[in-house]
């Protein structure tokens, strides 16, 4: 198995499909995950596995971060950006439902610090990210969590928390603050804006628009399109007045 190609066939019917053998358990995450080898075939990957049943309670998410992980690869794909890496669902995992993402082989000391400090041809990459935790409501942007693929590509990954209703965001990437957004960024979430119009959740067959609202409440789906109005009417970076939008750790 060669871990470090970033597209290895198809890879939403190796995870949907393939079967899964648990690796181990990956240390120092908050709630319980799973490294796993997933196999159809010829065709073999590594796979981050999270099950709903390793989720520690929490007083402003209800349980089900793992569709959560969904959603957020579906905004990806709905905005074209391939922030995050392939994600999907499954309900006969090892422990019980849970999302399985596509393994990127990566070095977890080019985190967000160092990309921005020594390599300033990954800005407009992670400017991109910065918008889409905007229009997610990601409460969890820590540096550890921007991934490089060893083919300069950056991921994003724990999404688990986003989409609260309730603006929430706390994130490591304040760097670009103020400045504009790029026009082409916001052309595509204009088309966001246009596919999620007056679209209840779940009518959207055919179109990642129509599974991501399907994984959020009414709310949760109301304050999206809030979060897209504004990030269309402002144009640009927001700013924290407080300094206190950060998550702990920062990596």
């Amino acid at each position: 198995m060669d871990v470090g190609r970033e597209g290895v066939g198809d890879q939403d019917t190796l995870l949907e499909c393939g079967s899964i053998e648990v690796l181990g358990q990956l240390a120092n995450s908050s709630n319980e995950t799973f490294l796993v080898e997933v196999t159809q075939g010829e065709a073999q990957h590594w796979a981050i596995y999270k099950p709903e049943l390793g989720e520690r309670p929490l007083r402003d998410f209800p349980p089900g971060l793992y569709r959560r992980e969904r959603a957020a690869y579906l905004l990806s794909e709905s905005l074209g950006w391939g922030i995050v890496p392939t994600t999907v669902v499954r309900d006969d995992a090892p422990f019980g439902p849970g999302s399985l993402q596509w393994f990127v082989d990566h070095d977890p000391d080019r985190h967000y610090f160092a990309l921005f400090e020594e390599e300033p041809a990954t800005h407009d990459q992670l400017r991109t990210m910065a918008v889409f935790d905007l229009l997610a409501n990601n409460t969890d942007r820590k540096a550890g969590h921007v991934l490089r693929g060893h083919r300069g590509r950056l991921w994003g990954i724990d999404h688990g928390l986003c989409f609260a209703a309730p603006f929430k965001l706390r994130t490591v990437i304040w760097d670009f603050a103020g400045e504009r957004i790029d026009a082409g960024l916001l052309a595509d979430v204009d088309r966001l804006a246009d596919a999620l119009a007056g679209n209840p959740p779940g009518e959207l067959a055919g179109h990642p628009t129509g599974e991501l609202t399907g994984h959020l409440s009414r709310f949760e789906v109301a304050a999206l399109r809030q979060r897209i109005r504004a990030v269309l009417l402002e144009g640009e970076f927001p700013e924290d007045p407080t300094g206190m939008r950060f998550p702990w750790p920062l990596v």
